[in-house]
């Protein structure tokens, strides 16, 4: 090898070795940087964060309390009358397979299936206590509950009483 090329090669390894150098710190930089830089949330995210920390109850105390919890009653009646279960549909069987189907039809909870036997002794006590029942809620004496509309209380006393005749329509 010739001087020259001797030369030329310490210098392009000098080249080569300071670029490196450059890209390492290049690259440490943009670490540093990207950790500055705080994860974006999404709103998604955020709403579904702030509804599974918010309070499940409040306390009330003194006069001021009881008209506050007042006022709060008030407003879960207004809210829970403003809501409309299933579009408001009066199809008794649409509520049946949303809502009552859940117990009524594997006997969950001693609830009564479908089969006449299970409804003998209901339905002579007649329609209307039936119906007292299911909006109002029951506890029976063998231990089965039903709670008050099938526990969606957005449905109205119509589409309760609509799905009641519903069932005792299709008894098996």
């Amino acid at each position: 090898m010739r001087n020259y090329d001797l030369e030329f090669l310490k210098r392009f390894s000098m080249v080569i070795g300071f670029l490196s150098v450059v890209t390492l710190g290049l690259i440490l930089l943009s670490m540093y940087l990207h950790g500055r830089i705080p994860p974006e949330v999404s709103p998604t995210a955020a709403a579904r964060t702030a509804e599974r920390i918010a309070p499940t109850g409040a306390v009330y105390a003194g006069s001021t309390g009881a008209a506050a919890q007042a006022a709060a009653a008030a407003a879960a009646v207004a809210k829970a009358a403003s809501q409309v279960a299933y579009g408001g549909t009066t199809d008794g069987s649409v509520v049946y397979q949303n809502l009552c189907g859940a117990c009524h039809t594997n006997g969950v909870g001693m609830a009564p299936t479908l089969a006449r036997a299970d409804w003998n002794a209901r339905i002579a006590q007649g329609k209307d206590t039936l119906y007292r029942h299911a909006i109002e809620g029951f506890t029976g004496p063998d231990g089965g509950v039903m709670p008050p509309k099938g526990g969606n209380p957005a449905l109205t006393d119509e589409q309760v009483q609509i799905t009641v005749d519903w069932m005792l329509d299709n008894l098996k």
